[in-house]
């Protein structure tokens, strides 16, 4: 393994009573990456955290995460990362600093070297006018702070946040990523799973996952222009009866709905104009339209496909 590479799965794959939940992963991630496993509940990305935190142990295959074996070192991984899981532990009976306190006699973090981190932990991530507030009492926002204050206080290699900012309210969805961005210039590795495709957008290198398999690897954009057709947007008056209408055009890949919104993939830049005359000579009122890059949800939709 080389030096320059933080997580590396070579095979990896995890079953249950006969169903895979992992499906032959081989994937690298280098140092101080920001990497995102994108996918829908179910695909398989907590199992896959599981594995690479030497918490659960792999059917068959093998990885190594700062160096070490998830097979053979186990607790040595468990010394240099830090995981948040989706319900991350907190003890809401106890204030915001007895927590941190408690989690750094976890890790067995110095007596000396816990006042200055502590202190820049909380100001890292707005807690410290709550310090002395009970974790229960926190919004969800503030308890996802809490948990990731927690999961650094012993200073990790490798953080591992598991859909951290499922069920935040937008704001504090922002809030989280600015510090992840801020963990990223201290060179901290980042492996984050999501549902969410536009926090996808902000990794430096995505995976998208169905069924436990990897569809593809690459840089947000990358992804975005890997489709390699023309695609437009157009806004109706009625989704339901264009979709009717869309499904007897010739040209059309795949038309996907968002709000009053359809996303159409088409086989030529050509098909554009016979979709909008389509739908305007059936009744639909086409209220705009424009050539658009597909999102990541397109890609994702077009790959399971």
């Amino acid at each position: 393994m080389t030096g320059s590479i933080a997580i590396r799965a070579s095979n990896l794959t995890k079953s249950f009573r006969g169903a895979t939940a992992v499906d032959n992963l081989s994937l690298e991630i280098t140092k101080g990456e920001l990497f995102g496993l994108v996918g829908p509940d179910g695909a398989g990305k907590t199992t896959i955290m599981r594995l690479f935190t030497a918490i659960m142990e792999p059917t068959s295959g093998e990885a190594w995460v700062a160096g070490h074996s998830i097979l053979k070192e186990g607790e040595r991984i468990k010394e240099k990362i830090g995981y948040m899981s989706q319900r991350f532990g907190l003890y809401e009976d106890l204030k915001v600093i007895e927590n941190i306190h408690f989690y750094a006699d976890l890790y067995q973090v110095p007596e000396k070297e816990r006042p200055q981190r502590i202190e820049r932990l909380l100001g890292f991530s707005n807690l410290t006018p709550f310090r002395d507030r009970l974790a229960g009492k926190l919004s969800g926002g503030m308890k996802q702070k809490l948990g990731l204050a927690c999961a650094l206080i012993h200073t990790p290699e490798v953080l591992f946040l598991d859909e951290p900012t499922n069920g935040v309210d937008p704001v504090s969805r922002r809030d989280f990523w600015k510090i992840l961005y801020d963990l990223l210039k201290e060179g901290i590795t980042i492996l984050v799973s999501t549902a969410y495709l536009d926090e996808a957008e902000r990794c430096t290198r995505i995976a998208l996952i169905h069924r436990g398999r990897i569809l593809m690897v690459d840089e947000p954009t990358r992804v975005r222009n890997s489709l390699g057709v023309p695609m437009i947007e157009i806004w109706v008056d009625s989704i339901r009866l264009a979709g009717e209408v869309m499904r007897h055009v010739e040209g059309i890949i795949r038309a996907t709905t968002y709000g009053d919104r359809i996303h159409i993939a088409l086989e030529t830049e050509a098909v554009a104009d016979i979709v909008v005359r389509e739908l305007r000579s059936q009744g639909v009122e086409v209220k705009g339209q424009r050539s658009i890059l597909p999102s990541l949800e397109d890609i994702f939709l077009s790959k399971v496909k």
